[in-house]
């Protein structure tokens, strides 16, 4: 068997997903809500004549909290900004808006780091995790029409075996991406399901493989000595896999997906984060949170239903939609 020609460009997203302008532009729509909820309440408190006092920095707090930025991330925020103040630092209320808006910046920042496919790996191996009802299939499949159009040939294993409806969907999206699937019938050990995916991935010289798992509740010990064997059994035929675990979050489950995180990262170590549905939640705060306690990588954020609304996380897009500099 000949192996595809691999692409030149090693980055998951493609060429034209990348265009900043397109990308910024879906963005700001998808965080309108939480735009509405932070950034304009930050507008109403802090671009008026208001005094730096401590009336001021208790309406800050309330705002952030209720935004979801949690109350570690909150506290972090507003220590600087009262020391600031109290050494009268800052003018005025709008400069607690820029401080406020790089502070975030500066947490963001490090978390934006893209997917990277390794052209010295083949194949480089996914496994997705995340509970039930967070768009994990969903978002598995936009990844997947992304690295196809980037050139990548990639095969999706069906490794949800707990749920019928689980196979049968990522079926549905393996045929409509034209991608191979492994699957085999509900209720099938899911670390078989791997185990064949990946051997069929190495025999078909394909450069990704994406591994599908259940998404019982996180607190389930069942679900994730599950995935504690997936991820044993894949690392018996390369000892580096898999080389990303990803776990997909949905936005708007606010503190939730902190404890999810927890569970999730102490039980097959988190490598990456998609975070969803930041389209429908006006508490888009939840992502400085998680950048804040955990700074692992935040891959990718979903802010619509379509194939193209996937996003590589761009940290100065993210605060750009979220706070905008000229508000």
């Amino acid at each position: 068997m000949t192996a595809p020609t691999r692409p030149d460009n090693n980055t998951s997203a493609p060429r034209s997903a990348r265009d900043p302008g397109g990308l910024l532009g879906r963005l700001r729509a998808g965080l309108a809500s939480a735009r509405q909820s932070l950034g304009h309440g930050l507008s109403d408190l802090l671009l008026g004549a208001r005094a730096l006092d401590a009336s001021l920095l208790d309406d800050l707090e309330s705002l952030l909290l209720s935004a979801d930025i949690g109350i570690e991330t909150t506290e972090f925020l507003l220590s600087d900004v009262a020391a600031r103040v109290g050494r009268k630092e800052l003018a005025d209320t709008r400069a607690v808006y820029a401080l406020l808006r790089q502070r975030i910046l500066e947490i963001v920042q490090p978390v934006s780091q893209p997917l990277r496919v390794d052209p010295a790996v083949r194949p480089f191996v996914i496994m997705a995790v995340g509970v039930n009802g967070v768009g994990k299939t969903t978002t598995i499949a936009k990844l997947a029409h992304q690295l196809k159009r980037a050139g990548h040939p990639l095969i999706l294993a069906a490794g949800d075996t707990f749920r019928a409806a689980a196979v049968d969907q990522l079926k549905v999206w393996a045929q409509r991406l034209d991608v191979p699937l492994v699957a085999q019938p509900p209720g099938s050990d899911a670390a078989a399901v791997a185990h064949d995916a990946l051997h069929a991935a190495r025999a078909r010289a394909t450069d990704v493989l994406i591994v599908d798992t259940a998404g019982r509740q996180h607190t389930h010990a069942g679900l994730m000595d599950e995935l504690k064997k997936i991820k044993r059994v894949l690392q018996k035929i390369d000892p580096a896999a898999p080389h990303e675990v990803m776990l997909v979050l949905d936005a708007s489950t606010g503190q939730n997906a902190i404890s999810q995180l927890k569970h999730f990262h102490e039980a097959v170590g988190v490598t990456g984060i998609a975070l969803t549905k930041l389209d429908g939640t006006a508490k888009g705060g939840i992502l400085i949170a998680i950048a804040r306690q955990y700074r692992i990588p935040l891959r990718f954020v979903g802010v619509g239903e379509g194939l193209e609304d996937l996003q590589v996380f761009n940290a100065g897009d993210y605060v750009e939609a979220l706070l905008p500099m000229q508000p």
